[in-house]
């Protein structure tokens, strides 16, 4: 598929390297590490060593200063390798540490960024609440000013990298006298808080070694130096993050379409119905006709969103648009490719049957679909 991002040699040696890494160190274990609920730490740290994680962070904090395509092929080789359940990669790497990156004093980034490259602290970032899904206007978590620190108390859940998370970007209220849009405020919450726990991993229908969890804070005090940013400017710093965090997903969403068609192709070529190949039959080649076109549309759209964000524009509508589009698109196109594998896509041994639940959830995380397509009505002044 031709592509229009200006990919140079240095961008194809990182992804031959790092999907080379993936097939071998990583692919063998999927698994066990289903089965376990999560990758294990030490797999992280793995991919740290190898300069795998945030490369884009500044040298003096142990990344590589790298440009954003780097992080581009670090989630598309993700999806390719590992499926959906291995989100929490490109979120530690480019949803959660650009936060502390952006809004991080001097001090808090030595004291943060250095352990999250490496990956010896795992990162995840708590907005949503059992009361308040994408409407982030509406979280009833709050941090009151105390001594010299703050206290916080409410609850978070279907936190990605939640059962393992050293480090949580927290998204709470400090002042409920004025609007959400100017009473929230973000900390860094470390593990070992005092008030801080986690539950179990939440039994989830697909994404089977994506750790998720829920979050409670009771009386849970924090130093004043783990405010990220200015107080009250929280609401703020999640808008501008989204954009980023959204794109990132839609990148993903885009593979795993990829992955799935090729994949059925092969399996269409090779299979016979009625004396000849299934892929020989017109029902068949209409509808690989019909995925086709709709990956190669999001592709269009994806890779021309990438290219915008890298410079810096603000591109809010249409990457909520790609994001509902392209995941519903995924959608489609797993329950289309179950079909055509008949019966036998809906065993667990065929690749087809796991991909088509773990496509489930991308157009919930993130924001839905239909908190998606509200944002670009009221951008349209709708």
């Amino acid at each position: 598929m031709k592509r229009s991002v200006p990919f140079e040699e240095e961008h194809e040696i990182f992804r031959k390297s790092l999907r080379r890494f993936l097939e071998n160190e990583y692919v063998p274990h999927l698994e066990e590490w289903c089965d376990f609920g999560a990758m294990p730490r030490e797999y992280w740290q793995k991919l740290g060593e190898q300069g795998y994680l945030c490369p884009w962070v500044a040298e003096e904090y142990g990344g590589m200063d790298a440009d954003f395509l780097f992080s581009v092929i670090l989630t598309e080789e993700i999806a390719r390798n590992l499926g959906d359940s291995a989100i929490g990669v490109p979120l530690h790497s480019d949803m959660v540490m650009p936060y502390i990156d952006s809004y991080g004093s001097p001090e808090q980034k030595a004291r943060w960024m250095p352990a999250a490259v490496s990956g010896e602290k795992i990162l995840a970032v708590a907005m949503t609440e059992p009361g308040a899904g994408s409407d982030l206007a509406a979280i009833r978590a709050t941090a009151r000013k105390e001594g010299d620190g703050y206290v916080i108390n409410g609850q978070k859940t279907f936190i990605t990298n939640g059962t393992q998370a050293d480090l949580v970007v927290v998204a709470v209220k400090t002042n409920t006298e004025v609007s959400p849009h100017q009473g929230m405020s973000l900390f860094v919450v470390e593990r070992d808080t005092p008030g801080f726990s986690v539950s179990g991993k939440l039994e989830k229908i697909g994404i089977p070694f994506q750790d998720t969890a829920e979050m409670y804070f009771e009386e849970c005090r924090v130093q004043a130096d783990n405010l990220l940013g200015e107080e009250g400017r929280g609401f703020y710093y999640l808008m501008e993050k989204l954009q980023q965090e959204r794109l990132v997903v839609s990148v993903s969403a885009q593979v795993r379409a990829e992955v799935i068609l090729e994949a059925t192709i092969e399996y269409c070529k090779s299979r016979e119905l009625f004396g000849k190949p299934l892929s020989s039959m017109q029902n068949t080649q209409f509808r690989v006709a019909e995925m086709a076109t709709e990956i190669e549309l999001g592709r269009t759209m994806i890779d021309r969103l990438i290219v915008e964000h890298m410079k810096g524009e603000e591109v809010v509508t249409e990457v909520s648009m790609a994001k509902w589009w392209v995941t519903e698109m995924l959608n489609r196109v797993a329950t289309q490719c179950l079909q055509l594998h008949g019966g036998y896509g809906y065993m667990v041994e065929y690749p087809v049957a796991r991909a088509w639940v773990d496509a489930r959830v991308q157009t919930l995380y993130a924001g839905t679909t239909e908190v998606m397509k509200t944002i670009i009505a009221k951008r349209m002044g709708l």
